[in-house]
C-alpha cells in the first residue's frame, strides 16, 4: 500500500476533503493509495480530532520546544523539520501533502521530499505568494483569484504548477467572502490534484 501523509496546523478542511474524496473515490482500490496519517505542529489543532474520529493515525511535532532550545531561530527550524520528517518516514509516504500548514519550510526538508511534497495556495501563482493573498488581489484591483495546487520547491510559493481554479472577485466581495468561495475550489482541485497524481508516476514533476 503506498502512504500519504498530510500536514496540517488548524482545522485541516482541506484535509478533510482529501480523506473524504479518497474514500468515496476508493483511492485504496483503485491506485492501492490511502491516506495514512495526519500530522499537526499545534497541539489544539481541531483537525487532529476529526482525523482521529475518523480512524486516521495522528502525530503531533509542536514546533514550540525546539524554539526554546535553540537561541537560533534558524537551528530551531532545521531541528523542527528534522523531527518531522523523523515522523513522516515512519510512513515511507509516497506524498506529503501540505493542507494548511502554517510553517515555512527548510530547505532540508524540501529536498529531502523532493518530488513528493506538494501544498495548495489560495491565489493564483505565480501571483501573490505569502501571506494575505485576497485583500492583495482586492488591492491590486483584480479580477480574478483563485487558488494552486503545486510541487514544493525551496522557494516560497513557487514550484510546478499541477491545477488551478479561477474565481470572479465580486463587487461585493470582501477578503472573508472571496475567501469562501476560494476555499470551495480548493477543495475541489486539490483531492483531484492528487488522484492525477496517483494515477501516473507520482515521482516526476509534469
Amino acid at each position: 500500500m503506498k502512504n500519504i501523509v498530510i500536514l496540517i496546523s488548524g482545522g485541516g478542511s482541506n484535509m478533510k476533503a482529501l480523506v473524504k474524496t479518497s474514500q468515496r473515490d476508493q483511492w485504496e482500490k483503485k491506485f492501492g493509495a490511502k491516506i495514512s496519517m495526519v500530522v499537526s505542529n499545534q497541539p489544539d489543532a481541531a483537525g487532529l480530532v476529526w482525523a482521529q474520529e475518523n480512524g486516521l493515525k495522528t502525530r503531533l511535532v509542536d514546533h514550540r520546544p525546539f524554539l526554546k532550545q535553540f537561541d537560533n531561530p534558524s537551528q530551531a527550524r532545521l531541528a523542527f523539520d528534522q523531527a518531522l520528517c523523523e515522523v513522516i518516514d515512519e510512513e515511507q509516504p509516497i506524498l506529503v501533502l501540505l493542507a494548511g500548514f502554517m510553517r515555512i519550510l527548510t530547505p532540508f526538508f524540501v529536498k529531502h521530499y523532493a518530488n513528493r511534497l506538494i501544498n495548495i495556495h489560495p491565489s493564483l501563482l505565480p501571483a501573490f505568494p505569502g501571506l494575505h493573498t485576497h485583500e492583495r488581489a482586492m488591492v491590486a484591483g483584480c479580477q480574478f483569484a483563485g487558488a494552486t495546487v503545486h510541487r514544493v520547491t525551496a522557494e516560497l510559493d513557487h514550484g510546478p504548477i499541477l491545477a488551478q481554479a479561477v474565481v470572479p472577485i465580486l463587487s461585493t466581495d470582501t477578503p472573508q467572502t472571496l475567501a469562501q468561495r476560494v476555499l470551495s475550489q480548493e477543495h475541489r482541485i486539490y483531492p483531484a490534484a492528487i488522484a492525477s497524481l496517483l494515477g501516473n508516476n507520482v515521482h516526476q514533476p509534469r
